[in-house]
């Protein structure tokens, strides 16, 4: 099962994990700081519009201040939900989910279970 969490979106309310079930969610947990992310946004983009009736994808920030975290998604102009990830502390979800490098990507499935990860900017995610 997919760790459970609760972080501050870009309204500053309290976004589960959980209160996405029904759908599958991918987790992103990403940087406006890291190019691999940025590279891969394009393509983000592009299998949001296509699956967003059947899926939600939630970005998760990692290692940024609050401030640029909201700059890069709105420079980036991100649709989707996104959370803000404090780096250190009790409320960094990073150890949860063994994150080793950026961009990784949790595909979780509608009833909470995660189906893949895939870590850095991989075509398979896609095809996946």
């Amino acid at each position: 099962m997919a760790p459970d969490f609760t972080l501050n979106d870009l309204n500053n309310k309290p976004l589960s994990l959980s209160s996405l079930r029904g759908k599958y969610v991918v987790i992103d947990f990403w940087g406006s700081w890291c190019i691999w992310c940025v590279r891969g946004i394009p393509k983000m983009k592009e299998y949001y519009d296509k699956y967003k009736d059947k899926m939600e994808i939630l970005g998760v920030d990692c290692r940024e201040t609050e401030d640029a975290w909201r700059k890069g998604v709105a420079e980036h102009q991100l649709p989707w939900k996104h959370v803000y990830n404090p780096k250190g502390g009790d409320t960094d979800i990073t150890p949860k989910y063994l994150i080793k490098g950026y961009p990784t990507k949790a595909l979780v499935d509608p009833e909470g279970k995660i189906v893949r990860v895939i870590i850095g900017e991989d075509p398979e995610f896609y095809t996946f």
